[in-house]
């Protein structure tokens, strides 16, 4: 072989390999997830309204699938509620969820039937609602614990 060629072989050869080197450095951006208000949500204890929340609803099976994950934070007077087309024993895990979360179980009668508290981003162990429901609300962990939620409160949510 001809020593030009081959060199000049050589020079495209390692132009290519440190173009792909540079190109392999370079990072992903994805986007932040806001949180985008589709509703309010009221807590009661018995006929009071102890609370008022901005929600996001969850109901397709994209939005239940995905929930809260790759969001960096929510405000305290914020959260996500899922909305089931059946009632049943439904479970949760924090994959691809940064932040941690409380998680309360709501049954289809509008009332906190369980929760599962101080839930850890990205675990992805199963959360169950260990009885059936049909909704849930996500929201930071600790607050239902400083709003001093009890199964048999309830709620009640619009759409905006």
């Amino acid at each position: 072989m001809n020593t030009k060629i081959f060199f000049a072989l050589l020079a495209l050869l390692t132009t290519i390999l440190l173009s792909c080197r540079d190109n392999a450095k370079k990072e992903l951006k994805t986007e932040t997830v806001s949180f985008k208000k589709e509703g309010e949500l009221h807590i009661f204890k018995k006929d009071s309204v102890i609370l008022d929340l901005a929600i996001e609803i969850a109901d397709s099976d994209y939005e239940t699938q995905t929930g809260l994950m790759y969001r960096e934070s929510m405000e305290e007077k914020q959260g996500m509620l899922f909305i089931f087309p059946e009632v049943a024993v439904h479970s949760f895990y924090m994959k691809n969820t940064l932040i941690p979360l409380d998680i309360i179980f709501i049954d289809e009668e509008f009332k906190i039937a369980s929760f599962q508290k101080n839930a850890q981003p990205l675990n992805e162990s199963g959360l169950s609602s260990r009885v059936p429901i049909k909704f849930v609300l996500e929201v930071n962990a600790g607050l239902s614990e400083k709003w001093q939620l009890q199964e048999g409160d309830s709620i009640a949510f619009t759409r905006n």
